[in-house]
Protein backbone atom coordinates (compact mmCIF):
# COMPACT_ATOMS: atom_id res chain seq x y z
CA UNK A 1 0.00 0.00 0.00
CA UNK A 2 1.76 3.60 -0.98
CA UNK A 3 1.78 6.07 1.42
CA UNK A 4 -0.85 8.31 -0.29
CA UNK A 5 -3.28 5.41 0.05
CA UNK A 6 -2.67 5.11 3.77
CA UNK A 7 -3.50 8.94 4.22
CA UNK A 8 -6.87 8.12 2.29
CA UNK A 9 -7.29 5.38 4.09
CA UNK A 10 -6.59 7.75 7.24
CA UNK A 11 -8.81 10.04 5.93
CA UNK A 12 -11.75 8.01 5.27
CA UNK A 13 -11.43 6.61 8.77
CA UNK A 14 -11.61 9.94 10.27
CA UNK A 15 -14.57 10.99 8.68
CA UNK A 16 -16.50 8.10 10.28
CA UNK A 17 -16.04 5.68 7.73
CA UNK A 18 -15.37 1.87 8.14
CA UNK A 19 -12.67 0.92 5.39
CA UNK A 20 -13.74 -2.61 5.40
CA UNK A 21 -16.83 -2.51 4.25
CA UNK A 22 -17.29 -3.77 0.93
CA UNK A 23 -17.74 -0.13 -1.06
CA UNK A 24 -14.33 1.24 0.73
CA UNK A 25 -12.26 -2.06 -0.11
CA UNK A 26 -10.65 -0.43 -2.49
CA UNK A 27 -11.21 3.20 -2.49
CA UNK A 28 -8.24 4.35 -0.73
CA UNK A 29 -6.43 2.85 -3.67
CA UNK A 30 -8.41 4.83 -6.42
CA UNK A 31 -8.61 7.82 -4.48
CA UNK A 32 -4.57 7.93 -4.88
CA UNK A 33 -4.70 6.95 -8.49
CA UNK A 34 -6.88 9.55 -9.23
CA UNK A 35 -5.67 12.15 -7.42
CA UNK A 36 -2.25 11.04 -8.93
CA UNK A 37 -3.56 11.70 -12.44
CA UNK A 38 -5.25 14.99 -11.37
CA UNK A 39 -1.67 16.15 -10.30
CA UNK A 40 0.56 15.12 -13.29
CA UNK A 41 1.43 18.16 -13.70
CA UNK A 42 4.29 18.58 -11.48
CA UNK A 43 5.91 15.74 -12.75
CA UNK A 44 5.87 17.25 -16.70
CA UNK A 45 8.08 19.65 -17.96
CA UNK A 46 7.30 22.13 -21.19
CA UNK A 47 9.91 21.20 -23.58
CA UNK A 48 8.42 17.69 -22.99
CA UNK A 49 4.77 18.75 -23.14
CA UNK A 50 6.04 20.78 -26.41
CA UNK A 51 8.59 17.82 -27.80
CA UNK A 52 9.92 20.24 -30.81
CA UNK A 53 6.68 20.85 -32.30
CA UNK A 54 7.87 25.18 -33.26
CA UNK A 55 7.70 25.47 -36.99
CA UNK A 56 9.40 28.14 -39.10
CA UNK A 57 6.19 30.18 -40.60
CA UNK A 58 6.22 33.34 -42.14
CA UNK A 59 2.68 33.90 -40.97
CA UNK A 60 2.95 36.86 -38.85
CA UNK A 61 -1.15 37.25 -38.46
CA UNK A 62 -3.00 36.44 -35.17
CA UNK A 63 -3.42 33.01 -34.22
CA UNK A 64 -6.14 31.99 -31.65
CA UNK A 65 -7.27 28.78 -30.46
CA UNK A 66 -11.15 28.52 -28.67
CA UNK A 67 -12.59 26.24 -25.71
CA UNK A 68 -9.92 24.36 -24.60
CA UNK A 69 -11.58 22.06 -21.66
CA UNK A 70 -9.96 22.41 -18.83
CA UNK A 71 -10.10 21.00 -14.74
CA UNK A 72 -7.88 21.83 -11.99
CA UNK A 73 -8.20 21.80 -8.66
CA UNK A 74 -8.16 24.48 -6.38
CA UNK A 75 -4.99 24.94 -4.07
CA UNK A 76 -7.26 26.09 -1.03
CA UNK A 77 -9.97 23.48 -0.84
CA UNK A 78 -8.59 20.83 -3.49
CA UNK A 79 -11.96 21.02 -5.30
CA UNK A 80 -12.30 21.13 -8.70
CA UNK A 81 -12.78 23.95 -11.29
CA UNK A 82 -13.73 23.23 -14.68
CA UNK A 83 -14.05 25.82 -17.61
CA UNK A 84 -12.60 26.33 -20.96
CA UNK A 85 -8.96 28.34 -22.31
CA UNK A 86 -8.73 30.62 -24.89
CA UNK A 87 -5.46 31.16 -26.08
CA UNK A 88 -4.20 34.11 -28.93
CA UNK A 89 -1.04 34.78 -30.56
CA UNK A 90 0.88 36.39 -32.69
CA UNK A 91 3.79 34.49 -34.47
CA UNK A 92 7.28 35.88 -34.94
CA UNK A 93 8.73 33.57 -37.48
CA UNK A 94 7.56 30.41 -35.34
CA UNK A 95 3.89 28.78 -34.56
CA UNK A 96 3.29 25.94 -32.49
CA UNK A 97 1.29 22.67 -32.97
CA UNK A 98 -2.37 22.97 -32.12
CA UNK A 99 -2.25 19.83 -30.01
CA UNK A 100 0.22 21.73 -27.82
CA UNK A 101 -1.99 24.58 -26.86
CA UNK A 102 -4.38 21.77 -25.06
CA UNK A 103 -1.20 20.23 -23.79
CA UNK A 104 0.31 23.07 -22.21
CA UNK A 105 -2.73 24.08 -20.44
CA UNK A 106 -3.23 20.78 -19.00
CA UNK A 107 0.03 21.22 -18.38
CA UNK A 108 -0.58 23.85 -15.67
CA UNK A 109 -4.33 22.84 -14.66
CA UNK A 110 -2.71 19.47 -13.78
CA UNK A 111 -1.51 21.36 -10.27
CA UNK A 112 -2.87 22.34 -7.16
CA UNK A 113 -4.12 25.92 -8.59
CA UNK A 114 -5.41 29.26 -8.57
CA UNK A 115 -7.17 30.27 -11.82
CA UNK A 116 -5.26 33.76 -11.78
CA UNK A 117 -2.02 31.97 -11.50
CA UNK A 118 -2.29 29.31 -14.28
CA UNK A 119 -3.55 31.79 -16.71
CA UNK A 120 -0.14 33.75 -16.49
CA UNK A 121 1.43 30.66 -16.45
CA UNK A 122 0.12 29.62 -19.94
CA UNK A 123 0.52 32.97 -21.16
CA UNK A 124 4.49 32.95 -20.17
CA UNK A 125 4.75 29.38 -21.37
CA UNK A 126 3.29 30.04 -25.12
CA UNK A 127 5.65 33.02 -25.15
CA UNK A 128 8.84 31.54 -24.42
CA UNK A 129 8.11 28.36 -26.34
CA UNK A 130 6.88 30.68 -29.67
CA UNK A 131 8.76 33.83 -28.91
CA UNK A 132 5.90 35.40 -30.76
CA UNK A 133 4.95 39.36 -30.50
CA UNK A 134 2.23 38.93 -28.58
CA UNK A 135 0.12 36.39 -26.13
CA UNK A 136 -3.59 36.81 -24.78
CA UNK A 137 -4.99 34.04 -22.74
CA UNK A 138 -8.39 34.49 -21.34
CA UNK A 139 -10.05 31.55 -19.00
CA UNK A 140 -13.43 30.75 -17.32
CA UNK A 141 -14.19 28.91 -14.80
CA UNK A 142 -16.89 27.23 -12.60
CA UNK A 143 -15.44 26.57 -8.85
CA UNK A 144 -16.79 23.95 -7.06
CA UNK A 145 -15.54 25.58 -3.44
CA UNK A 146 -17.92 28.37 -5.06
CA UNK A 147 -20.89 26.04 -5.53
CA UNK A 148 -20.67 22.97 -3.59
CA UNK A 149 -19.73 24.88 -0.12
CA UNK A 150 -19.48 28.00 1.59
CA UNK A 151 -21.55 31.08 -0.37
CA UNK A 152 -22.77 27.84 -2.62
CA UNK A 153 -23.54 29.88 -5.74
CA UNK A 154 -24.56 27.47 -8.74
CA UNK A 155 -24.30 30.23 -11.58
CA UNK A 156 -20.91 32.02 -10.95
CA UNK A 157 -17.89 32.17 -13.52
CA UNK A 158 -14.61 33.40 -13.00
CA UNK A 159 -13.06 34.91 -16.05
CA UNK A 160 -9.29 36.03 -15.97
CA UNK A 161 -6.95 36.83 -18.33
CA UNK A 162 -3.27 37.67 -19.46
CA UNK A 163 -2.03 40.23 -22.15
CA UNK A 164 1.31 40.36 -23.12
CA UNK A 165 3.52 42.51 -25.64
CA UNK A 166 1.09 43.07 -28.80
CA UNK A 167 -1.69 42.50 -26.71
CA UNK A 168 -0.84 44.81 -24.06
CA UNK A 169 -0.07 47.40 -25.92
CA UNK A 170 -2.27 47.73 -28.99
CA UNK A 171 -5.98 48.14 -28.44
CA UNK A 172 -6.54 46.74 -31.79
CA UNK A 173 -4.76 43.42 -31.54
CA UNK A 174 -6.70 42.88 -28.00
CA UNK A 175 -10.07 43.52 -29.44
CA UNK A 176 -9.62 41.29 -32.21
CA UNK A 177 -8.44 38.47 -30.32
CA UNK A 178 -11.50 39.28 -27.52
CA UNK A 179 -13.33 39.35 -31.36
CA UNK A 180 -12.25 35.77 -32.12
CA UNK A 181 -13.01 34.12 -28.97
CA UNK A 182 -16.26 35.50 -28.74
CA UNK A 183 -16.19 37.97 -25.84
Amino acid sequence: MSKLEILYSEVLTELGEDITREGLLDTPKRAAKAMQFLTSGYDANLEEVVNGAVFTSDNDEMVAVQGIEFYSLCEHHVLPFIGRCHIGYLPNGKVLGLSKFARIVDLFARRLQIQENMTKQIAEAIEEVTGCRGVGVIMEAQHMCMMMRGVQKQNSMMRTSVMKGDFRNNAATRSEFMRLVGM
